[in-house]
């Protein structure tokens, strides 16, 4: 299977990120602890650590498995979206600039990703999972059509919250 480089969508491209966005990312968004929140990484010190980062996500696509876009419009890079291959499964996971929360714009990408991935004939199931107290995102994955399978307690530390592994939600959808 052969990931597309973009998505166009209505009011976005989606791309692979570049080294040169670490600046835009870092800060957008990626220092930001609000917007961190619910991740599992801590905000990011520089562009440099950002860079390291950048790094991680081109080796995905060199491997084929672990793919991102940055969400762009024009030169704004509004945050990222990822997308985890494993076997049958693929797992999505997002982040959205605060200054661009509430537009509709991460539904709108992560519909392109997600109905690309199931379109592929050797994926059967694509699933998310987000913190039980993170209504946003549980939003954006029934606004793409994905069902709440059901509360995975204790699944994930999110070190912006707390150091003990936290209650998800996990959401699906299936061919």
């Amino acid at each position: 299977m052969t990931a597309p480089a973009e998505f166009r969508t209505e009011r976005m491209l989606l791309r692979p990120p570049r080294l040169d966005d670490a600046e835009a990312i870092f800060e957008g968004y990626a220092r930001d602890p609000e917007v961190l929140r619910y991740l599992v990484f801590p905000p990011h010190t520089g562009p440099d650590s950002v860079r390291g980062f950048l790094r991680e996500r081109e080796a995905g696509w060199q491997r084929g498995d672990d793919l991102s876009w940055v969400l762009t419009r024009g030169e704004e890079c509004l945050g990222m979206i990822g997308l985890r291959l494993r076997g049958f499964k693929a797992e999505i996971g997002y982040v959205l600039a605060r200054a661009y929360w509430g537009q509709g714009l991460m539904p709108e990408a992560a519909r392109a990703v997600v109905d690309w991935a199931l379109a592929q004939p050797e994926i059967f199931r694509v699933w998310a999972y987000c913190d039980a107290d993170n209504v946003a995102s549980r939003r954006v994955l029934e606004k793409v059509g994905m069902t709440c399978e059901g509360l995975l307690h204790r699944f994930v530390i999110h070190p912006n919250i707390s150091p003990e592994p936290r209650d998800c939600w996990c959401y699906a959808a299936t061919k």
